[in-house]
């Protein structure tokens, strides 16, 4: 591979440099990405390789990322578990039949990834080719409480108040549904490894919600089954959590390699609070690529001395915004191929 700095970072190996790339770095601050959503819906993007292969490319090829990501979405496994799905990126998720009773729960399956979800396995194998060991190809998936979180609610939420009904008045519907979600995942996954995925993100992106002990007893072990039960040895594994700052040592138990954590972390505390064993992702508030490449440049290299050269992939604290000039990511990017002083 000719550049492979992401996986050794990851498995905590030597590197030149730090590598970086972004979440959510193939988007609509890129116009090439504009252009091709401008002919097509989000979810017929997602589910047409050949698109979907060119709009993961984009980000590689613009603005020279250590790592591609894969182009879909968290909620196409949802999908295929049978509940329906709608994505745009103007109202965001919708789920018109969300998720209130144990019957529901019942009648979710376990899809085979293979069969339901053929077109990801697709996607990343036509990357891998034309990638040719450029750079890793980084595969994902949504942890169990934040599939959950949608499935219940319906779509997205301000305060997550039906999903925490359930988890409160209805435990064992509620971990009915989590023990299903993971099973799946787990499939799904896997299937991604498979096919040539060589690093996977498992976003939990709302577990950041819940109190300290809502996350040891409702996503953590989910979390822990699904790293348990993925093949580690040709992918590692990193777990996003956006403000994970009240259980970061407990994030740290579940099985990942990498922890990517949020902009309300200093980088350094972190460190200390995780141990030297674990490789850190992360962590640039979004909003400094709203500034100018100079302040970009410095925040950058800020983190960059914080992570110390070691266990360290240089990231956002979440996804790029759409707003964000695309030479302002650009400099984001290239404050971590120049040296030091």
């Amino acid at each position: 591979m000719k550049n492979d700095l992401l996986i050794r970072a990851a498995r905590g190996e030597p590197v030149e440099r730090t590598p970086v790339w972004m979440m959510r770095q193939a988007g609509r601050y890129l116009p090439e990405y504009r252009a091709i959503r401008a002919d097509t819906d989000f979810l017929t993007l997602c589910k047409t390789p050949e698109l979907a292969v060119e709009v993961s490319l984009q980000p590689y090829r613009i603005i020279g990322v250590d790592a591609v990501i894969m182009f879909s979405d968290i909620l196409i496994p949802v999908e295929a578990m049978g509940q329906e799905v709608r994505l745009t990126e103007q109202k965001g998720p919708e789920l018109p039949d969300p998720i209130r009773t144990r019957d529901q729960v019942d009648r979710l399956i376990v899809p085979d990834p293979i069969e339901k979800t053929g077109f990801v396995m697709d996607i990343i194998r036509t990357l891998r080719q034309e990638l040719n060991g450029a750079v890793p190809l980084i595969g994902f998936a949504g942890a169990p409480w934040t599939l959950a979180a949608y499935m219940i609610e319906g779509g997205g939420s301000r305060n997550y108040a039906n999903v925490k009904r359930m988890m409160f008045t209805e435990p064992t519907t509620f971990h009915a549904l989590l023990d299903k979600i993971s099973d799946a995942i787990i499939l799904y996954l896997n299937a991604q490894i498979e096919a040539g995925a060589q690093v996977i993100q498992l976003f939990d992106s709302w577990a950041g919600e819940l109190s300290r002990e809502d996350y040891e007893q409702f996503a953590l072990p989910y979390e822990q089954k699904i790293f348990a039960s993925i093949n580690h040895s040709a992918a590692p594994a990193i777990l996003f959590i956006n403000g994970c700052g009240n259980f970061l040592e407990k994030m740290a138990t579940s099985g990942a390699d990498v922890l990517s954590i949020d902009w309300r972390i200093d980088l350094r505390d972190a460190r200390a609070r995780v141990g030297p064993q674990l490789t850190l992702q992360g962590n640039l508030d979004p909003c400094v690529l709203l500034s100018t490449p100079e302040i970009i440049t410095e925040k950058a290299r800020e983190l960059i001395r914080a992570g110390g050269g070691h266990r360290h992939i240089l990231n956002l604290g979440h996804g790029i915004l759409p707003m964000t000039p695309v030479e302002n990511a650009r400099a984001f990017i290239e404050a971590a191929k120049t040296v030091l002083e």
